[in-house]
């Protein structure tokens, strides 16, 4: 196990964070007072991981006291100073002090907070969600307090609740969701029973999302998030994702077992594809998680053995969009969801067909981002353990989307309404039928250039003319 000295090294070499961390434990001590660090920056240090945010706790000022100390060096946001925390503008720092807490009303935030500057360590971290998060580190003293053998339980690998309080808020059956995909946890079976008498209704979406994107953008193995959620009975509220429990697959394709099982697979492969593009990753993320939503109302058993699930991928759009409707409300995010998983069968058998341009083309109108498409390809491509994983198709695709020249968006489109109304035509309800004509030969192939486009056009125009005269006649 880690000594304090050895944890304090590992948050001391997180750059910015950890210098203003420890500018303000040296102010509060000059005042007689005394800071640690806790939560999330110790965790990550015993993981040996750099952490990211820094949180202290304050010991022996008043709220006060505290924004006076603090104030001569930092520039304070006080939007959680309702709830007792302080954060430091521009720094990925927050102060905070110990304090009671009693449910006031339903929800995350339905608490009265009283700070308590002399409250015991171990009452203090008892309102803490996990052990694993309720660790002290005196930065000064080089000292842990650790009242819930949190440092035990990293070491086993389990995340544990730390008391009655943690019922209080719901919310914290997401935190053990994503905390057990992002640090591979198992969570402790009296932690599943509490979390199973809980429910998320009280919760607003952008906390759930909030969750959900850290499941799915900093797991390591996502699917341990997913299997708590089926444990502890939490799938009630995504039955998206239950109907995927027990769906079978034909075996010779899917020798993995059934959609679920699938899908665990294909979010586990979502590391293996990040960006570092956060819209990118979550869209991709989410797409691979709803990728066979439509299986379960098309799966057939068929006379001959087979098992088949046709036009799941487009029929899969609105359960796709009641799943998305639950978390996210960002504008096109729905939208961009469904036309990937609407694709995402079609890259293979572009391959296996050794398309042409102008299908890859009238894809990507499809698509729009076929480089995302891919990566969503790809995950589900290694779903489907032990058969092998279709690399050199996967690769093939890619390099035709480049020298197609479609991997980030569709070929734009040559003509415009200008280019009509320079012809002299009136802009109208016939504009969108020329300029789809147009759109549509483009993607054909039978020009790609604007000289070549306005060559196309006055020939169409040409022949649309003719062939009016020709019925006036």
């Amino acid at each position: 196990m880690k000594s304090a000295a050895a944890i304090l090294e590992r948050c001391l070499r997180s750059g910015p964070g950890a210098d203003a961390a420890m500018n303000v434990a040296r102010r509060v001590h000059d005042a007689g007072g005394r800071a640690f660090l806790v939560g999330g920056c110790v965790r990550d240090a015993v993981l040996d991981l750099a952490p990211h945010e820094f949180d202290l706790e304050v010991y022996g000022l008043s709220p006060e006291r505290l924004e006076a100390v603090l104030a001569p060096a930092f520039r304070l946001d006080k939007v959680g100073a309702s709830f007792g925390v302080i954060k430091l503008a521009g720094v990925p720092v927050d102060v905070s002090l110990p304090r009671r807490e009693s449910k006031s009303a339903p929800g995350h935030r339905g608490f009265l907070v009283d700070a308590v500057p002399d409250l015991p360590f171990h009452e203090a971290c008892a309102r803490r969600d996990f052990t694993v998060n309720a660790i002290l580190l005196d930065p000064l003293a080089t000292e842990l307090i650790d009242p819930f053998d949190g440092l035990a339980d990293i070491e086993a690998g389990v995340l544990r609740h730390v008391g009655p309080h943690f019922s209080e808020d719901p919310l914290r059956t997401l935190r053990a969701m994503q905390f057990a995909a992002r640090f591979g946890f198992a969570v402790a079976p009296e932690t599943v029973a509490v979390c199973r008498a809980m429910t998320q209704d009280d919760l607003p979406r952008e906390r759930l999302a909030a969750e959900w994107e850290k499941l799915l953008l900093l797991g390591r193995k996502p699917s341990l998030g997913l299997l708590f959620l089926r444990d502890c009975g939490w799938l009630r509220h995504y039955p998206e994702l239950a109907a995927l429990v027990d769906c079978e697959q034909y075996a010779r394709w899917h020798p993995e077992g059934d959609v679920w099982t699938h899908t665990l697979h294909a979010v586990d492969a979502l590391p293996l594809v990040r960006t570092g593009v956060r819209a990118d990753d979550l869209l991709v993320a989410v797409s691979v998680l709803c990728h066979d939503f439509g299986k379960p109302a098309t799966t057939r058993h068929e006379p001959d053995g087979r098992i088949t699930s046709y036009g799941h991928e487009r029929l899969g759009e609105r359960p796709i969009r009641r799943f998305i409707d639950r978390l996210w409300n960002l504008g096109g995010f729905a939208d961009a969801v469904v036309r990937l998983v609407a694709c995402h069968m079609r890259p293979m058998a572009l391959v296996a067909a050794g398309a042409s341009d102008k299908a890859y083309r009238r894809l990507a109108v499809e698509a729009e981002r076929m480089d995302l498409l891919s990566l969503v390809m790809e995950c589900d491509m290694r779903a489907t353990p032990p058969n092998p994983v279709p690399f050199d198709a996967i690769e093939t695709f890619r390099r035709r989307t480049r020298e197609v020249a479609v991997a980030r968006e569709p070929p734009k489109p040559l003509v415009f309404g200008r280019h009509l109304v320079e012809r002299g035509l009136t802009p109208g309800p016939g504009f969108k039928t020329i300029l789809d004509a147009c759109y549509d030969r483009q993607l054909e192939g039978e020009f790609s250039d604007l000289d070549g486009a306005m060559k196309f056009l006055d020939a169409f125009l040409g022949d649309r003319a003719g062939g009016k005269k020709k019925q006036s006649s």
